[in-house]
């Protein structure tokens, strides 16, 4: 089943973010490559696509998992967790219907 990751990150995450980017992305190269991966990326903190220094205050992933726990396990586990950038992360079922 398909499950949306949505987190919100901390104040002033940007250096957070930078430190851990490389292992972020590397996880969800693996999901893409896994066929899992529907889409993934950061919510810019302001109304453009390169934020400048406003940076990201968020991400969204949606991809395929076996469980609600084992979208809730992957999602504790990466490295913007670890990294203190996420201060919330909110992981719900998802049912795509477009596009098919």
């Amino acid at each position: 089943m398909l499950y949306t990751i949505w987190a919100t990150d901390v104040a002033d995450s940007h250096a957070q973010r930078a430190g851990a980017r490389d292992a972020h992305l590397a996880r969800l190269e693996r999901l893409q490559q896994e066929g899992r991966l529907v889409l993934a990326g950061p919510h810019p903190a302001v109304d453009a696509n390169d934020p400048g220094d406003a940076g990201f205050d968020g991400s969204l992933i949606v991809a395929e998992f076996e469980s609600l726990a084992a979208a809730q396990a992957w999602a504790d586990a990466d490295p913007y967790v670890a990294a203190g950038v996420y201060a919330n992360i909110e992981i719900r079922p998802f049912r795509r219907v477009l596009p098919r």
